[in-house]
């Protein structure tokens, strides 16, 4: 049995995870504009209250780059104290059990691929779009992190003005002063503006999905996060820009699809303990 930890700056959410299933799941409010000490104390009281003797193992997911082998964590978004953690050091010392750390994204793509629509491919890109767009590459079915765990943020690739964040998660929306679950909902009522919104957005995320298959060529890229809920509004327009690649024996094969799995993120975390 293992401890899982998705950490964010707006909340910590913490489950129990016995063979896939994640058990007495808590969620509290981040202390996130604290200093570093007291995120940390935070943190470890919530394990603290969860902690059972059958637990071998935490895994840890984090919005921010990670050094997985030393378990050392480097800004982490949303809560500026975290500049430099040692957070493997620090919880191994204290509850006396392995503790593994990734990047969130890497949780999320592991977990849709060991638990979710990822488990029939072996090659597969997992994106998150949220509050930003991150991404986690599964090759041969083990993930790929590069140093640092920062292989794959194509969200800051340059695209137009500026980059396919600024297209592709929240600042499309935020730009049309909306929100995406608002969009959605306006969308689903037939409201031409809405539906134009968001074939504009499926038109960006297409050009991304190109990106994607011209450096990594996956079986199937896999869409999480709460934007990819509204999945049935951009298809169209997705596939649409999607069309022109140049490689269409790429392009034909490739599966695009949004991720049902619930909790991917903790599941993903669970398991980067062997």
């Amino acid at each position: 049995m293992r401890l899982s930890i998705d950490l964010g700056g707006t909340n910590l959410r913490i489950a129990l995870v016995d063979n896939g299933v994640c058990l007495n799941k808590k969620s509290v409010p981040c202390k996130a504009t604290e200093d570093a000490e007291v995120v940390i104390a935070q943190l470890a009281q919530l394990i603290q209250e969860m902690m059972l003797p059958e637990v071998d193992g935490i895994g840890i997911g984090v919005p921010s780059i990670v050094d997985s082998t030393r378990g050392i964590i480097y800004n982490v978004a949303n809560i500026p104290s975290w500049k430099e953690v040692h957070l493997k050091e620090i919880l191994e010392k204290e509850f006396n059990v392995a503790v593994a750390i990734n990047n969130d994204c890497n949780c999320f793509t592991l977990g849709v691929s060991l638990y979710g629509e990822g488990r029939n491919y072996a090659d597969l890109v997992g994106i998150t779009l949220g509050t930003g767009v991150g991404a986690g590459i599964m090759v041969d079915r083990h993930l790929y992190c590069g140093r640092y765990a920062g292989a794959g943020e194509i969200g800051l690739l340059p695209y137009l003005d500026s980059d396919f964040e600024h297209y592709c998660s929240s600042p499309f929306f935020s730009r049309h002063h909306t929100t995406g679950a608002e969009l959605a909902d306006r969308a689903i009522k037939g409201e031409p503006e809405a539906i134009a919104l968001w074939d504009e957005f499926g038109h960006h995320l297409g050009q991304l999905m190109k990106a994607v298959l011209v450096t990594y060529s996956p079986q199937a890229i896999i869409l999480g996060g709460g934007i990819a809920t509204a999945f049935p509004l951009f298809e169209e327009a997705m596939r649409k820009a999607m069309s022109d690649f140049p490689y269409t024996h790429i392009v034909n094969k490739v599966k695009v699809l949004p991720s049902l799995l619930q909790e991917a993120n903790l599941l993903g975390a669970s398991a980067l303990l062997k």
